[in-house]
């Protein structure tokens, strides 16, 4: 077995990365000045890294002696493969994907799993009788490849599916215009994004705006294909050294405060990423905040950023088995040495505890967001 087609172009390069710079990593603050420090982002700048660029933004990197660069991510971007390189001190990636990863070579353990649950969906016109995984059959099922198709192609198995002979794979674009053409019959959409912009699309038949009970919608959360998604992912050598351990803590314990401060301060949030840059619109972002909280919060058990066993455990069971269309597998063995530690998160969500961070959000309650054409 071997990684699938789609995403061993975006492994290729650690083959010729070499070994990671493992110099010692000075003590933040040690000496009054503040440590550099890189993070390299999935994906463009989105609501989806806002607890990031708040704590950037507010302070809160600074205050535990860091100064913390954001690294735009793109579609020729592999974050796990950035942080391996030695390009980035850590990396935020999904978790199947930087597993394969390290099975190419990347020397890389998850240390914060932000995401404590999945936001892919497939998206189907309401009157197309898609409402499940087994409904995909002799359908037309769009995907985005480059790793984000492992949940779909886990969902049709459990389904008794074969993706290489009972559907219609497309390469989909990152992007609804493919589903709202009704050329194919359902699209990968992240609940965060893709969908929102359905929602912002005009119904030619009406001159409204879409709405939810136009479309169908199957969440792999409830299909129990679901994986773990966004993490943030350290450089294992440079764990040995005490200081980057201690740099790890103090980079987690900020990136809790930016979280809670997103998940307190929605609309505030949006503002800043839409100030970034972001190329999507104000209701968008906010859509995009509120459905990323829903992500983060409640957290799992332990406080944000804990990595839960039976998640992760299921996360690599479905790389083990789960087959794509040529018959390859995510992983073909289970991850070796240190793949994640929740060592380190711990220590983070005592010291925010102690600064009066609520590290639970259980009292969170998602906002009902209005979006608007386009999502301006």
């Amino acid at each position: 077995m071997k990684l699938s087609r789609i995403f061993l172009a975006s492994v290729l390069a650690l083959t010729a990365c070499g070994t990671a710079d493992t110099a010692t990593t000075p003590a933040p603050g040690a000496s009054g000045a503040l440590t550099p420090i890189k993070l390299q982002l999935q994906w463009f700048y989105q609501a989806q890294f806002a607890g990031y660029i708040a704590a950037v933004d507010q302070g809160f990197y600074r205050e535990q002696g860091l100064d913390v660069t954001l690294l735009e991510g793109g579609v020729d971007i592999v974050p796990q493969t950035v942080l391996a390189q030695g390009k980035a001190d850590y990396a935020i990636a999904w978790v199947p994907k930087a597993l394969a990863s390290r099975e190419q070579g990347a020397g890389i353990t998850d240390v914060g799993q932000i995401f404590a649950r999945s936001g892919t969906y497939q998206v189907a016109w309401k009157d197309s009788g898609i409402t499940k995984a087994a409904d995909l059959k002799g359908k037309k099922v769009g995907n985005w490849g480059f790793g984000n198709e492992f949940e779909l192609f886990a969902g049709m198995t459990k389904a008794g599916l074969d993706p290489g002979e009972d559907v219609t794979l497309v390469q989909q674009q990152f992007d609804m215009q493919a589903l709202l053409k009704k050329e194919i019959d359902a699209a990968q959409a992240m609940s965060y994004n893709e969908y929102a912009q359905l929602l912002e699309a005009k119904n030619p038949a009406t001159g409204k705006l879409y709405t939810a009970g136009d479309f169908a919608i199957i969440d792999w959360k409830t299909e129990g294909s679901s994986m773990l998604q966004d993490a943030v992912w350290a450089n294992t050598q440079k764990l040995d050294d005490p200081a980057y351990q201690q740099q790890t803590v103090t980079f987690l314990t900020a990136t809790i405060k930016g979280w809670a401060f997103c998940r307190d301060n929605p609309e505030k949030c949006r503002d800043l990423v839409v100030a970034k840059g972001s190329k999507l619109g104000r209701s968008h972002q906010l859509w995009q905040m509120n459905e990323v909280s829903k992500l983060v919060w409640p957290a799992a058990a332990g406080g944000i950023g804990t990595i839960d066993e039976a998640a992760w455990k299921q996360t690599v069971e479905i790389s083990q088995t789960t087959r794509n269309q040529t018959g390859d597998t995510v992983l073909t063995r289970a991850p070796e040495g240190l793949a994640y530690t929740n060592d380190y998160i711990k220590q983070a969500i005592e010291q925010a505890k102690a600064a009066g961070v609520d590290v639970d959000g259980s009292g969170f309650q998602p906002a009902t967001v209005t979006l608007t054409e386009g999502g301006a």
